[in-house]
């Protein structure tokens, strides 16, 4: 996959995810129970927040390093996503539709200027972006789906 592709892939999830949300009123849009206690505004943090991790890593793995372990630093991905997920519910409706929209822009703006080397081949880079995003995106995008139509919205 060379990094057209890899732009096109991503960008293809991210409009499949931003149209299952498409025309919610702000109170739907934070109506709770669209994935477990979750709304589609703590899915749009949550997904932010992934991407925000990629934006802090990819750099780091690009170098060679890598990452702490979520095990490690907070005691699981769970734990690091409850953290979070409170941290992002403290947010209004407008601030987190703010950071989706421009983290998504940062991440894909360093995807655009990554070495070729780093994308082209799966890497532990490119599987960063992978997990991060173009997988994670569908996994809620169906979840707000069945949710809208369960709810008739």
């Amino acid at each position: 996959m060379n990094r057209q592709q890899l732009l096109q892939k991503l960008d293809k999830a991210w409009l499949a995810l931003a149209d299952s949300f498409a025309g919610l009123s702000g109170a739907q849009m934070t109506e709770p129970g669209v994935s477990g206690e979750w709304s589609v505004k703590d899915i749009l943090g949550h997904v932010t927040t992934w991407e925000q991790e990629a934006l802090t890593h990819l750099p780091h793995i690009a170098a060679g390093q890598r990452p702490p372990r979520y095990a490690d630093v907070y005691g699981g991905i769970d734990a690091f996503n409850a953290l979070r997920a409170a941290e992002n519910r403290a947010l209004s409706l407008a601030e987190v539709l703010t950071r989706f929209e421009d983290v998504h822009g940062q991440l894909v703006a360093m995807i655009a200027a990554a070495p070729d080397e780093l994308l082209t081949t799966e890497t532990r880079y490119r599987r960063r972006i992978r997990l991060d995003t173009y997988s994670h995106y569908p996994v809620h995008a169906e979840a707000i789906r069945e949710w809208r139509e369960q709810r008739g919205y």
